[in-house]
Formats: C-alpha cells, structure tokens, sequence
C-alpha cells in the first residue's frame, strides 16, 4: 500500500470526501492534482497535505463545462507525463433552492436534469476516455468512480417526510449510469487500466434529525457514515493492493444494502 512516485487526480477536491480522499493518497507518498470549480479555496487543503510531504498541484474546472473540461485536459497533459489514478469524486447534488430539482417528479426539470447528468456522468466518461493515454502509460492506471447507494437501490421518499431534504430522479439515474459505465470500461480498457466504483452510504452533514434517526435505524451499523469512512477504501482501489480488482462497484454503507 504505497503510492510514492503516483499521482492521483481527484475531482470534486475540496469538499468533505475529495479532501479525505487527497489525504489518502498523500498520506501513501502519491502527489495529487486536485480539482474543482473556479473560486474554490484550496488553501486549507494544501496547507494539509504539504505535511506529508507531497506536491499538490490545483487546477480550477467547471466539469459542467464541455470547453473548460477540455482546458483542463490540455493543461493535465502538458504538465504530466502520466496519470497513475483518476478519481471522478465531483457531483452536481443540486440545492433545496434550485429549480426543478428538490420537488415531485412532475416538476422535475428537463434543464437541472441536464446539469446533474453531465456533472455526474458525462463528465467522468470525458476525463476518463481523455486522460486514457496517460493512465495506460502509468502502468498501473485505475480509475475509481464515486457513485452512491442510489445508483442501486431505489429512493425510500418517507426518509425524508417533515424535512426540505429529497431524492430527484437525475441524482440516481446519473450514479446508476456511472456504476454501469464503470463495468463497461473495465472490460474495454483491461488490461491496463482497472476501473472500480465506490457507492457511499449516507454521510453525515448535520442533516435533519428525523433523517438521521430514520437512517440511523435502517443501517446495521447504526449510524450514518463519516468522510474518514472512506480513506480506506480509496487507498485499496489506488494502489496495488487491488490490482486484481476491476469492474467491481463497492458498498461503503454500513450494510444498508443488505435489506
């Protein structure tokens, strides 16, 4: 389990799973190239991982963007010889505000759907087939998809009954379309790169407390997950640890899933 003379390029940097998910990778003696949208502070981050030692490179992106994700291949490309791990962490997760997002199904709208699915799957299809070159010159390429447990298992609406808190059909279409995307690469990208995915169960952001009771209760493990959860399971997929590993999509979810 050692990332030293790697680089992992992580989306989607600064919040609460890119951060742990750098840390991890320093932590292991990787670089990072973090990732995220225009005005995102990276200093606290930085401040961080320069602890361990590692260089930490920033590159300001709208994923939502088709020309800025293209300036951001061109500048990954020219800066690195090889990409050793693609982390597609960012997620377009909407605001109880945004229009047609957090409402009933017949006021979905066509336009935030749009938004959502390429944030959370165009996107990772576009670094992953653009960065290809450098993760197979890596020799040990993988690339880890984060997805949710709604990209398996359907919403249960009443978790959220009493609160502003929902489930909108893009959110899940778009991580379910990202764990098949991540079998299907696995197959067409073998044997040089592995591509897996990790499906996170809830984590706690200091939701509601009726959600979290109902979670809470619905969870073998009784509670709801921690971004540190997740350290773990990303440093498995980076490094060679998992080498015989691909196409697989796995739970973090303290056996939500096993209902």
């Amino acid at each position: 389990m050692n990332m030293k003379g790697r680089t992992a390029l992580i989306t989607g940097a600064t919040g609460g799973l890119g951060q742990h998910m750098a840390e991890t990778i320093a932590e292991l003696g990787g670089r990072v190239v973090l990732i995220d949208r225009p005005g995102s502070d990276y200093t606290p981050l930085t401040s961080r991982l320069h602890q361990y030692g590692t260089e930490v490179f920033c590159i300001d992106c709208d994923l939502e963007s088709e020309d800025e994700r293209k300036q951001l291949i061109t500048e990954v490309n020219e800066q690195f010889l090889s990409i050793d791990v693609l982390i597609n962490n960012a997620a377009f997760v909407g605001t109880t505000d945004l229009s047609g997002w957090i409402t009933s199904f017949e006021e979905q709208e066509i336009g935030t759907w749009r938004r959502a699915i390429e944030v959370n799957l165009t996107a990772a299809f576009d670094l992953s087939k653009s960065l290809l070159p450098l993760l197979k010159e890596s020799g040990k390429g993988s690339i880890i998809n984060i997805a949710s447990i709604y990209g398996v298992s359907g919403p249960i609406h009443s978790m959220y009954k009493g609160t502003e808190m929902g489930n909108p059909a893009a959110y899940s279409v778009s991580k379910g379309g990202l764990i098949q995307l991540t079998r299907w690469l696995s197959t067409t990208i073998a044997p040089e790169v592995r591509v897996n995915a990790v499906s996170p169960g809830g984590v706690f952001r200091y939701q509601p407390q009726e959600f979290i009771d109902r979670y809470k209760k619905r969870t073998p493990l009784g509670r709801m997950a921690t971004e540190e959860d997740f350290k773990g399971i990303i440093a498995y997929l980076a490094s060679d640890m998992s080498k015989y590993v691909t196409g697989q999509n796995i739970n973090v979810d303290g056996g939500w899933g096993v209902w």
